[in-house]
């Protein structure tokens, strides 16, 4: 088995302009079932867009960029769907900025021998590959621009905004999630960056330079997180996945409360997931379960126990041709964070 064999058909990624989802959201309304959850998801969307109050949050968690929906991302920035990103490290740093650097994603089989995969330097996410010794160049860009910083703690959205800045001048693929969010003034939030490729350059920077060296600081990125639902007051999640990004959005309401000020639970919010919320988790509580803690109102929650990639396609389509994202007004909350 050849390497090269295996790393033959790209991953394409979906474009949510090229289709109009609307007739397919607005029969699913009607249905039962995920359909009428998914149509739920999309009418609350549309609330966040129209609200002209409402900071709109994205948390990534999970490997839907990997799988296709990269450039639903890049869109929802582009088109002013929503105002700041919180993410796993992979989502940004393995998955976007690699391919920002001109690697791809393959597409791939779960049924492979993962052995074979191991001796010819290819990782798996279920049925996409990823070649190894491309990810570790992506490590060695990380480190490069770490060596390039002034050695002191940032934050991830302060350490993200630089790889955009590089990726202004070095990218093969200019439309990537990191340089988007860098010219639209997008801040974007990794609170487990080091578990991700950026960890790898990163730990090799402080190897070698163990005096003075960059470093990544989780607690100034929930101050930033809260400073922003401060100014905010009204605020929307719209979710893909949990765990850590969907819960450090969520606790900034408590944290804001805990600085004293007073400022409203999250109004909106959706979350798109395959957890279950019997072990006590659904990666990080149901939306209900939020309310208990503070953090999220229940008059617009929605659930959607689905794979991402089948349905978050279809709900950013139907925001985009709606048409609302145009009456926004942009919040560019990196220039507030960066002064």
């Amino acid at each position: 088995m050849e390497k090269k064999k295996l790393l033959k058909e790209t991953v394409k990624h979906v474009d949510i302009k090229s289709f109009d989802a609307t007739p397919i959201i607005d029969a699913m309304r009607e249905m039962s079932f995920t359909s009428r959850d998914t149509a739920s998801a999309a009418d609350i969307l549309q609330r966040m867009i129209k609200d002209t109050d409402c900071t709109i949050w994205l948390t990534l968690a999970g490997s839907t960029s990997a799988g296709g929906c990269m450039q639903v991302y890049v869109d929802m920035i582009k088109h002013n769907m929503i105002d700041a990103v919180v993410a796993t490290g992979a989502s940004i740093v393995d998955m976007d900025f690699f391919e920002a650097l001109g690697f791809k994603h393959y597409k791939g089989s779960p049924w492979v021998d993962d052995k074979i995969l191991r001796s010819l330097y290819i990782d798996r996410i279920y049925d996409t590959y990823i070649d190894e010794e491309e990810l570790q160049k992506c490590d060695e860009t990380t480190k490069m621009i770490a060596d390039n910083l002034e050695p002191r703690p940032y934050s991830s959205r302060e350490f993200i905004r630089e790889m955009g800045r590089y990726l202004t001048k070095h990218s093969v693929k200019k439309d990537s999630l990191v340089q988007t969010a860098f010219e639209h003034n997008v801040p974007i939030f990794c609170p487990a960056f080091s578990d991700s490729s950026a960890g790898f350059g990163l730990v090799k920077h402080q190897w070698e330079k163990p005096e003075k060296h960059v470093s990544i600081d989780s607690v100034k990125d929930f101050l930033e997180l809260t400073k922003i639902k401060i100014a905010a007051g009204t605020s929307g999640l719209f979710m893909i996945g949990g765990g850590v990004p969907k819960n450090f959005a969520q606790d900034t309401v408590v944290c804001a409360e805990i600085l004293g000020n007073e400022v409203p639970m999250h109004k909106y919010a959706v979350q798109i997931t395959v957890a279950d919320s019997r072990d006590g988790a659904c990666s990080s509580s149901t939306l209900k379960e939020a309310a208990s803690w503070g953090k999220v109102d229940t008059v617009f929650e929605q659930m959607v126990y689905a794979e991402a990639t089948s349905i978050l396609p279809l709900i950013i389509s139907y925001a985009y041709h709606k048409g609302d994202w145009k009456n926004r007004k942009t919040r560019e909350w990196t220039k507030m964070l960066d002064k």
